[in-house]
């Protein structure tokens, strides 16, 4: 379970990368926030829906179900993504290159998903667990 939950998150982090880098480059204002966060979309959306299927074996329960565990996922995303962008922005004020933006990135994406890998095995995905 984890071996695949560590691949996805490299998949979600080459998307997010690749959109990030697409964004900077078609983005005429402003191109580091909205690479982040554009970024950041692609690799979330990718993420829950690997996660959901093949790597916690997690069905479709209904509606009000699934909105609970894409609204739980989401605040988690959120607070591990506030951790990927400290690391992100302060490679980037600290050196101001794009290989230190980048690999400030893949440092906080890597600390943000194994603090998420917990989190969704222990509350968002749990009924499957058992």
């Amino acid at each position: 379970m984890f071996v695949r939950y560590v691949l996805f998150a490299i998949l979600a982090t080459l998307a997010n990368l690749l959109t990030q880098e697409v964004t900077v480059r078609l983005a005429p204002v402003a191109p580091l926030a909205l690479s982040i966060l554009m970024g950041t979309v692609a690799g979330f959306v990718l993420k829950y829906l690997l996660d959901k299927k093949w790597v916690f074996d997690d069905g479709y329960d209904g509606h009000k179900q699934e909105l609970q565990k894409i609204t739980l996922y989401g605040a988690f995303s959120v607070l591990t993504t506030l951790v990927f962008w400290g690391f992100e922005i302060a490679f980037w004020a600290i050196w101001r290159t794009d290989f230190a933006k980048y690999s400030g990135a893949v440092l906080g994406l890597a600390v943000g998903y194994a603090a998420k890998f917990m989190l969704d095995r222990s509350f968002v995905f749990k009924e499957r667990q058992a």
